[in-house]
């Protein structure tokens, strides 16, 4: 990959460099032609602009005999030498016949030779002066008409330059050109090795990483060595693969809880339909039984019956809050008087198993707002719990207060206690401690996963404290001003 881009970096950066010389190339040769064509019409005006100049031109023309007009005209002619440019190499004059345009003396030290009739000199040939000069033809030339003063005598001054400064120069413009653009390949190379590493190199991490994240592998980090988009991309991409890893832990962890509960639901289920089934293929299979007998089996299968519904009921309770059907009603109670009806409640079933309850209520308790019920079946499942895993004769407290804006009710007991294990699982579904005796007490494993629900959409929290062997304190907070949001 790092060598597919580099390439690609490289035949970029060639291109752009190839591209920007053509541009000034083509730019500077077209400057050049102008800029000496321009210069040559001007040097051409200016001279032939200088009366002095013209008017001995003209004297010269006015000669008796052609021979010496020539002559008188070369000499003139010769003077201005380096006014008009001439080098007798790539620029020369000619003195030309003025009715036939043939030559009668050049510059040229090889004396007059054919030349070529242009379109300036056809002009001179009809009396005109002409500068026109183009760009595109391989030669620069003017052309103008000399008469003696007379009009006896017409002679044309011609001068023409084979644009040979100008070709040289060219060519000269092209070779520095050619070799900026090797040196420009040359830097390109080098720079797109440096790229490469300041711009490959995390991208070539990146796709590293992607391809161990699609292998399930998330522990690989790209460095981030810049504050640039390239270091933004690989913390953004650094902190994406955390969060991918979370999510796929989490659906992990999810998917795990979901197989447990199917699980843990199939069992709760088919040891009351095993029981049910089993009392009543014997009433069914022994017509004879004694009539006690029937009705005891009969009771069975009415409370294993019921056990499933409340196992059902439950369930349903469960599922209306977590897809947030699940109904909460905001209205305002006495927490005291909650908590008294609980304890009332619960009191004859204390007493039954000679515990001790003691209710100790800070005075003056605040109105709460919330679903006075759900409250209720909170702490009574709560306090239920304590007199089943603690001993007979043991004692339970409920306590309770404010502080920070919140009530508290405490129920401490001196039970069996949790073990520490155990205190992270206690709100999973289905979890029990002590499983055989949960069973033998008719408990569904729920209870405490509706508590936290119902708990947790007042806005308050309930927390859980147990030493083995000496008991538990549950601790439930509720929120004096709930706005009835969850």
């Amino acid at each position: 990959m790092s060598n597919s881009l580099r390439i690609k970096l490289v035949i970029i950066m060639i291109l752009i460099i190839a591209l920007l010389m053509t541009v000034v190339l083509v730019f500077l040769i077209r400057g050049v032609q102008d800029f000496y064509t321009d210069q040559f019409e001007t040097q051409m005006r200016t001279v032939f602009s200088n009366p002095e100049f013209v008017g001995e031109l003209r004297a010269a023309a006015g000669e008796e005999y052609r021979e010496d007009a020539v002559e008188r005209m070369y000499g003139m002619l010769f003077a201005f030498l380096g006014q008009l440019g001439i080098d007798r190499t790539t620029r020369n004059f000619y003195i030309l016949d003025g009715v036939t345009g043939e030559p009668l003396r050049s510059s040229n030290p090889a004396g007059p030779v054919g030349i070529e009739i242009t379109a300036n000199i056809l002009e001179a040939l009809l009396g005109r002066a002409s500068f026109w000069v183009s760009a595109q033809a391989d030669y620069m030339d003017v052309a103008v008409p000399i008469a003696s003063h007379d009009g006896q005598s017409n002679f044309i001054v011609y001068i023409i330059d084979n644009k040979q400064t100008v070709h040289n120069l060219n060519a000269e413009v092209f070779t520095i050109i050619l070799r900026a653009v090797l040196i420009g390949f040359a830097i390109a190379v080098i720079v797109s090795v440096v790229i490469s590493k300041t711009l490959i190199a995390p991208i070539q991490g990146m796709t590293t990483a992607a391809e161990a994240m699609a292998d399930g592998d998330f522990s690989k980090k790209i460095p981030v060595e810049s504050a640039d988009e390239i270091g933004i991309l690989a913390k953004t991409f650094n902190s994406m693969a955390v969060q991918i890893e979370t999510m796929v832990n989490e659906l992990q962890r999810v998917e795990t809880l979901r197989r447990e509960f199917i699980a843990n639901v199939s069992h709760e289920l088919r040891t009351p339909l095993t029981n049910i089934r089993s009392y009543a293929e014997t009433i069914s299979e022994n017509r004879d039984i004694p009539k006690e007998t029937e009705e005891e089996f009969l009771g069975i299968i009415i409370n294993q019956s019921d056990s499933m519904t409340k196992i059902v009921q439950d369930l349903l309770e469960l599922s209306r809050y977590d897809s947030g059907a699940g109904v909460i009603t905001a209205e305002e109670f006495s927490i005291d008087q909650a908590v008294r009806n609980v304890y009332a409640a619960i009191a004859l079933e204390a007493r039954k198993r000679n515990h001790v309850l003691n209710l100790d209520l800070e005075w003056d308790l605040p109105n709460i707002k919330g679903d006075r019920a759900k409250i209720e079946q909170v702490l009574m499942n709560i306090i239920s719990n304590a007199l089943k895993y603690t001993p007979d004769g043991g004692t339970i407290a409920i306590n309770s207060g404010t502080s920070d804006g919140n009530v508290w009710v405490k129920i401490e007991d001196t039970g069996v206690g949790i073990p520490e294990d155990d205190l992270l699982r206690v709100f999973d579904r289905f979890y029990r401690v002590d499983k055989a005796r949960s069973r033998e007490s008719g408990g569904t494993g729920l209870g405490l996963s509706i508590a936290k629900e119902i708990i947790s959409r007042h806005g308050g929290d309930i927390k859980i404290e147990s030493t083995p062997g000496t008991g538990t304190t549950v601790t439930v907070k509720l929120p004096i001003e709930w706005s009835g949001e969850s």
